[in-house]
């Protein structure tokens, strides 16, 4: 069991991995602000795009084998991305990867659900998926940053390469998942009020963490002249926490249920930023991302916790897939919105709306319905 949630998990931190790993890598690929955009976004919006029809084929070919799929697809296109010669060629290269990473994250929450039956012990598997994902997500800078100054950009897609292999040799074997034709989408997924509020909530949780990723990327490389591998280090304090603090958070899920994890998450992120929106010092800066990186690590896995137990037990990989989807479609108006706020005015009067943004987001996990937000142990 442990070595199949390795696998998962290893899926699943490629395609956050991705996400974020190439910011700090933008102006070294190109220096147009659009093209950069584009760069980052040409992944999320087609990720976003093809998770809930990801979601559909898992819950009808079989998790496992939609899995599979996409850790090949993902290697094969990151080592073709690592060999672009121009910048329209690596956007619609990373809108593949984008459509690969879909395929993994709700067969992969579909055979978490699958391997784990009992609430109390999925909310703990959860917790750990959660870590190991959520650190590719917060790691992607760090990691951009010191193979772009090591070894030039292209590197950033070569790694990938031999952590699909691994995670598909680990996920080799799986438990059979239930197979169901029907709609996309279905009404039935929505009837528990839970599953639309924490769509809600997981596209401000991306919004505000890829949005702020890349802002205060260009802002620490291009105003305070850091190079690639220093701005990556500048992110530490942010990656730190994602690598334990999920664990912790699937634990104190199970006991107290997800509104007071999820609640806290949105207030320490919607905190953080507004702190380094107002940050004159690298001291404060440090404070400012360690509060984000707990943050983001205990919304998260409250979020998925929440929206796949509302979901009915066949509908898991399509639960999955709409919030991934949410999820992903809220980092792409991050990276829109607050880059074109940046462009507009200053670095701390973007941040500053992203605070006020992840405030939002807090109010909306609140009002969730109790029944759903009730520890695993009383269901």
């Amino acid at each position: 069991m442990a070595r199949l949630l390795t696998g998962l998990s290893l899926g699943y931190f490629l395609v956050m991995l991705d996400t974020t790993i190439v910011t700090v890598a933008l102006p070294a690929i190109s220096p147009s602000l659009p093209a950069q955009q584009w760069i980052s976004n040409g992944y999320t919006l087609t990720f976003a795009a093809f998770l809930l029809p990801a979601g559909a084929c898992s819950d009808r070919f079989g998790a496992h084998r939609v899995f599979s799929l996409g850790l090949l697809a993902f290697a094969a296109l990151s080592g073709l991305s690592a060999l672009s010669f121009s910048t329209p060629m690596l956007i619609a290269l990373r809108a593949l990867l984008g459509v690969a990473g879909a395929l993994l994250v709700p067969s992969s929450l579909s055979l978490i659900a699958a391997a784990h039956p009992v609430p109390a012990a999925r909310a703990k598997a959860m917790g750990v998926w959660a870590a190991v994902s959520g650190t590719g997500l917060v790691a992607g800078p760090l990691l951009g940053g010191l193979l772009t100054e090591a070894f030039g950009w292209r590197a950033i897609f070569l790694v990938n390469v031999p952590v699909a292999v691994v995670a598909w040799v680990l996920a080799r074997q799986a438990p059979a998942t239930p197979v169901r034709v029907g709609r996309m989408l279905p009404a039935r997924l929505f009837r528990d009020r839970a599953v639309p509020l924490g769509l809600v909530a997981g596209a401000i949780v991306n919004f505000g963490l890829s949005g702020v990723l890349f802002v205060l990327s260009l802002y620490f490389q291009e105003t305070r002249g850091y190079p690639p591998s220093m701005t990556g280090l500048a992110f530490l304090p942010l990656t730190i926490p994602t690598a334990f603090n999920p664990i912790f958070t699937g634990r104190l899920v199970a006991r107290v249920g997800p509104r007071i994890p999820a609640v806290s998450g949105f207030l320490l992120m919607s905190g953080g930023v507004l702190l380094q929106a107002c940050s004159t010092s690298a001291a404060l800066s440090v404070v400012a991302l360690a509060l984000l990186g707990f943050g983001v690590s205990l919304a998260i896995p409250s979020l998925l916790t929440v929206v796949v137990a509302a979901a009915p037990p066949d509908l898991t990989g399509i639960a999955g897939g709409a919030l991934n989807a949410s999820r992903q479609a809220g980092a792409a108006l991050g990276v829109a919105v607050l880059g074109a706020v940046l462009t507009a005015t200053t670095a701390p009067v973007a941040l500053a709306a992203a605070a006020g943004v992840l405030l939002a987001g807090a109010a909306t996990v609140a009002s969730i319905p109790a029944e759903r937000v009730r520890p695993a142990r009383q269901r």
